[in-house]
């Protein structure tokens, strides 16, 4: 298999999932960036708010992992 099929053959497994995390890149991101454009905050808290944006990804899909199980 290629390196191209390969590539495919992921995509083509993980889409929603791939997809589902890029929408939440994106609208963290500009949440964070239309904050401190309004704020006008320290440089350093807008790369810390962008970091604890990892952190708010992985505890937001735990919790609903965690939802789902308990259905």
């Amino acid at each position: 298999m290629s390196l191209a099929e390969t590539i495919r053959t992921h995509v083509r497994e993980h889409r929603s999932g791939m997809l589902t995390d890029l929408l939440f890149a994106l609208v963290w991101v500009t949440v964070v960036s239309v904050l401190f454009d309004v704020l006008d905050g320290p440089q350093w808290a807008f790369y810390l708010c962008l970091g604890a944006g990892v952190v708010a990804y992985f505890g937001f899909f735990a919790s609903v992992e965690a939802a789902r199980e308990q259905r």
